[in-house]
């Protein structure tokens, strides 16, 4: 039978080892790319699954000051479209490492919420 003192050592190696695997998985997701677009391509936003935003593209043709509020609104929505995107990616991670942990799916780990 095992002592509390080694069921502590155990319960403090397994809660080390997911708090390495949720680290590894937040650096994985911040190398994971999402694309989110709107007005059929013409407003473009790359950001990482984590949310940090790459790099945005207008097109030329959006470049017209009488057009600045539909240029809001594109960009606005490419941003959503990029952030819904990155979530998805990260939720799927997320039951990855979880799957691979052996929890079950949905399980939310306090601090990864």
């Amino acid at each position: 039978m095992e002592s509390m003192e080694e069921m502590l050592k155990a319960a403090q190696e397994a809660a080390q080892n997911i708090q390495k695997q949720m680290s590894d998985a937040q650096v994985k997701l911040d190398s994971i790319e999402v694309e989110g677009s709107s007005g059929g391509g013409l407003v473009k936003i790359r950001a990482t699954a984590k949310g940090r935003i790459l790099g945005v593209n207008i097109d030329d043709s959006l470049m017209v000051p009488e057009e600045k509020q539909i240029l809001e609104d594109l960009v606005t929505a490419a941003f959503n479209d990029a952030r819904d995107k990155a979530d998805r990616a990260a939720n799927e991670q997320m039951k990855e490492i979880q799957g691979s942990m052996g929890l079950p799916p949905g399980f939310n780990l306090p601090g990864m919420g």
